[in-house]
């Protein structure tokens, strides 16, 4: 499809007329979003900032898709018991592949040039982490004889680090937040050939703590300069990473914006508010999502995660603000 071939070779100059040709495609095939996209009475929208944004608890209720399809996969956010999850009906996991594959390669280079380790215990005892997949296919791409998935066996991994620190190896270790934590409470050391990027996600695991804290705590742990982060959820296709500071940039084809919380129709493109992405490797769902995240918004497009709207369910990413 023509629209999907311009979505990765978009750039800074052409996204705002993509992303306006991607919401009449979403507007004529999606029903969910056409109904919202008409009460709020802006399906003629001049600009990004004109674009209604669906507000993403829709997803734990209604079937979000544009076109009529049989998803490939089925997304679903881990929640909270007595939550309901959100579900993401993806067309085809070669998109969310090509998606997350290339925002990699922009932050990190390829994949054969780390040894990928995965500590996300919360999500691999669960099916159908759109994280879990990102990570498998990672490790895979990676093809380091040591390269894996691991649960609870810190001791096992912290040996692992040891051996791989010890031959320089490049090493990418990805964990949730508690895992990280517990990990670094246990067998803290110096590690100067790996880094650390957290995904956020304590699912009442812990206390809920500040990135700051995190980051503080789990630098002085492994002797690192920076702890960098990785900002993602179920129902985007597409990832923003940090590489220290806790601030985030957005591959090409997604982009941050604010809203006002008294007024969620007053969407601005810098600031501080109540954060809006634009995805448009959501070609088959929504791209333009009204998320639940208090941030901040700077002028080159990098943002901040502040914390989580007072009434919104606990999500695997949250984090909570001082």
């Amino acid at each position: 499809m023509e629209l999907l071939n311009k979505i990765f070779s978009v750039s800074a100059s052409s996204f705002p007329a993509l992303a306006n040709e991607i919401f009449q495609f979403q507007y004529d095939n999606n029903n969910v979003y056409a109904q919202w996209v008409d009460l709020t009475g802006n399906k003629n929208a001049a600009s990004t900032e004109k674009i209604p944004f669906l507000p993403i608890s829709f997803f734990k209720t209604k079937a979000i898709t544009s076109t009529n399809f049989y998803p490939e996969a089925v997304f679903e956010s881990s929640g909270t018991t007595g939550t309901i999850n959100s579900r993401h009906l993806v067309k085809s996991v070669v998109i969310y592949e090509k998606s997350f594959l290339k925002a990699f390669e922009q932050f990190y280079g390829s994949p054969k040039n780390w040894c990928i380790i995965g500590l996300l215990p919360a999500y691999l005892e669960r099916p159908n982490s759109s994280l879990v997949t990102m990570v498998d296919s990672l490790i895979k791409l990676s093809n380091h004889s040591q390269s894996g998935f691991y649960l609870y066996n810190y001791a096992q991994l912290a040996s692992t680090l040891k051996a791989l620190e010890a031959v320089k190896q490049p090493v990418l270790l990805i964990g949730v937040t508690f895992a990280l934590l517990d990990f670094a409470e246990q067998y803290p050391q110096p590690l100067k050939h790996t880094v650390i990027i957290e995904t956020g996600g304590m699912k009442g695991r812990r206390k809920e703590i500040t990135r700051e804290a995190l980051h503080q705590t789990l630098m002085s742990a492994f002797n690192l300069p920076a702890i960098h982060a990785e900002y993602g959820m179920t129902e985007l296709l597409s990832q923003a990473y940090s590489k220290g500071n806790g601030r985030f940039y957005c591959p090409p084809w997604m982009k941050v914006m604010v809203r006002d919380e008294d007024d969620p129709l007053q969407i601005k493109a810098t600031g501080e508010g109540i954060l809006n992405i634009i995805d448009l490797a959501n070609l088959y769902s929504c791209s333009f999502i009204a998320t639940e995240d208090v941030g901040k918004v700077y002028d080159d497009g990098s943002f901040e995660v502040l914390g989580r709207l007072d009434n919104s369910d606990i999500r695997g990413c949250s984090l909570l603000v001082t």
